[in-house]
């Protein structure tokens, strides 16, 4: 094992090391050369260095460096070496983290991992966390919460007798929701289209000139950092409106809800602690390797009430905090491990600091592409960059060039009518020196040609 796992690390630390200096974008001679991991499995054992030599060998060449500093196609942050390093030892542990009795260390740094998380996006501490795989199971899950009480406030028993019979259900929803909060929708027997949508702004946030009014048995959902433009919905105000009636507001915040870890954004999210629940990911701009999600509640009892699980053989009297009473997995990961390391690493000042380089990065791209004439379509005020370059034909040209000549890679997204570049900044290597080399291909690019 040790030869094994000393020739790995060897293969991971210099595809770290060299991640940033290769083209992004996978060829098409290494996706062809993916063939060679297809065979007959054979009857015979193999050596298990031969294995991870073969892996390496095929599939490390075609991995999109989504890692790099000038990986700008979707909010995908990429790994603290702290991460790396923690999230190996959560895998050499393979703790099974779903009670505190069996898993004791793993479940007290689930608990404090909550505290902190709690403590620096500003939530109330009295709220239940979930650490789940993303923000869709985060969505999910604490939407499965909010159905449980409204339910149970309309007096009905949703867990013991499901949906048929139960009463009417509202759902308001942003017209500009990600697809995501309609899977979890799906899932929970709600419906993806038995739903009020909103209108927006220009900007893509809810606007209340056109908001419903609220009845009882209702479930909002709102959004801390649209998708292309970064904006954020006025949720404080939907709150206020939401308050005294049986109601639920919830926070799709896969990345905007970390606007609230810097003083020079927080404003974007007054209020937002009024709201019922949230949901963001941590293996975006917390940069924590994947599958990492977190979804905040409110009312313990009816995330516990949504998710706990009892059988005969799990000792789960007398216990602390059984991770498994907060998500829909009982056997999981414990993918709190990772959120502890890089909190204790960067520590508040830190996070902050990842925070607003981002957004100063994403200000330096729509400088740069305002002072070379094209228009930047959304206000810039987080780390999201949308750019149309005349024509939906530029827009599309232009895209596929720069992706194909792989220095970084930029995002497709249709918004307000046209298909355009979407760029997004959330990792924590991305300085301004990756800002300025990305600007110099994509407007060289750009100029080749719309000069033709």
């Amino acid at each position: 094992m040790s030869n094994l796992l000393n020739k790995t690390n060897e293969i991971a630390q210099e595809y770290l090391a060299t991640m940033n200096h290769e083209n992004i974008q996978v060829s098409d001679e290494n996706r062809q050369r993916l063939s060679g991991l297809d065979f007959d499995l054979q009857n015979q054992q193999v050596n298990a260095e031969d294995v991870i030599k073969r892996l390496n060998g095929l599939v490390s060449p075609a991995t999109m460096k989504m890692t790099s500093s000038k990986f700008f196609g979707f909010v995908i942050g990429g790994c603290y070496p702290v991460s790396i390093a923690s999230n190996w030892l959560t895998t050499v542990w393979d703790q099974n983290s779903g009670l505190e009795k069996t898993t004791p260390a793993t479940a007290a740094v689930e608990k404090i991992s909550a505290r902190w998380m709690l403590d620096i996006l500003g939530l109330p501490k009295q709220s239940a966390t979930a650490f789940v795989t993303g923000a869709t199971v985060a969505n999910f899950t604490a939407l499965a919460a909010a159905r449980n009480l409204v339910f149970k406030n309309a007096g009905w028993d949703v867990e013991s007798d499901g949906l048929i019979g139960a009463p009417d259900l509202h759902i308001i929803i942003s017209e500009e929701s990600h697809p995501t909060v309609y899977k979890s929708l799906a899932m929970l027997g709600l419906g993806r289209n038995r739903v009020t949508k909103v209108k927006t702004d220009e900007q893509g946030a809810i606007s209340m000139e056109h908001f419903p009014e609220i009845q009882d048995n209702t479930i909002i959902i709102t959004q801390a950092g649209n998708i292309n433009s970064g904006a954020c919905d006025p949720i404080s105000e939907i709150c206020d409106l939401a308050a005294k009636k049986n109601t639920w507001v919830h926070v799709d915040g896969a990345f905007g809800l970390w606007a609230k870890a810097s003083k020079k954004h927080q404003h974007l999210l007054n209020g937002y602690e009024k709201a019922d629940s949230w949901a963001t990911d941590a293996h975006k701009w917390l940069n924590v390797p994947y599958d990492s999600g977190l979804a905040f509640v409110k009312h313990e009892h009816a995330l516990k009430a949504a998710m706990a699980i009892t059988a005969s053989y799990l000792p789960t009297e007398n216990a602390g905090r059984n991770p498994s009473d907060y998500t829909p997995e009982l056997s999981r990961k414990a993918r709190g491990m990772d959120i502890y390391a890089v909190l204790h690493h960067l520590g508040k000042s830190g996070v902050e600091e990842l925070v607003d380089r981002c957004c100063d990065c994403a200000q330096q791209f729509a400088k740069g592409f305002s002072e070379a004439g094209y228009e930047v379509m959304n206000d810039v005020v987080l780390n999201q960059v949308v750019i149309n370059f005349g024509s939906e034909q530029a827009n599309l040209a232009i895209m596929d060039a720069v992706q194909k000549e792989g220095t970084c890679w930029v995002g497709q997204t249709h918004w307000r009518g046209i298909t355009a570049m979407r760029i997004s900044v959330s990792n924590w290597q991305t300085d301004s020196q990756d800002v300025d080399q990305s600007l110099a291909v994509i407007l060289s690019v750009a100029h080749d040609y719309l000069v033709k």
